[in-house]
């Protein structure tokens, strides 16, 4: 029984590839930013100012642990399948 992510469809592998490693380094990039803005954030709330009206410091954070979860399920993802063409 065979993956259908592993059919050969003319220029169609390669664009999914393609989508899954952009999403990848999106969620990355994002992740960064929501924990920079956590950061910030966490420093103007001891200061007695806020940047964020609707999320504090935690949730951020929260987000940010989200997407580099998504990000290491992608790496992993890919990986298995680097393994698994790889076997003779």
């Amino acid at each position: 029984m065979g993956n259908h992510l592993h059919q050969k469809v003319e220029g169609t592998s390669m664009r999914l590839e393609n989508l899954i490693s952009w999403a990848s380094r999106l969620f990355f990039l994002g992740a960064f930013v929501l924990l920079a803005l956590a950061v910030i954030e966490r420093i103007a709330n001891l200061a007695g100012y806020t940047l964020s009206p609707l999320y504090q410091s935690g949730r951020l954070l929260e987000f940010a642990v989200v997407l580099l979860i998504f990000v290491i399920t992608i790496q992993l993802r890919e990986l298995k399948e680097a393994f698994i063409g790889r076997k003779p």
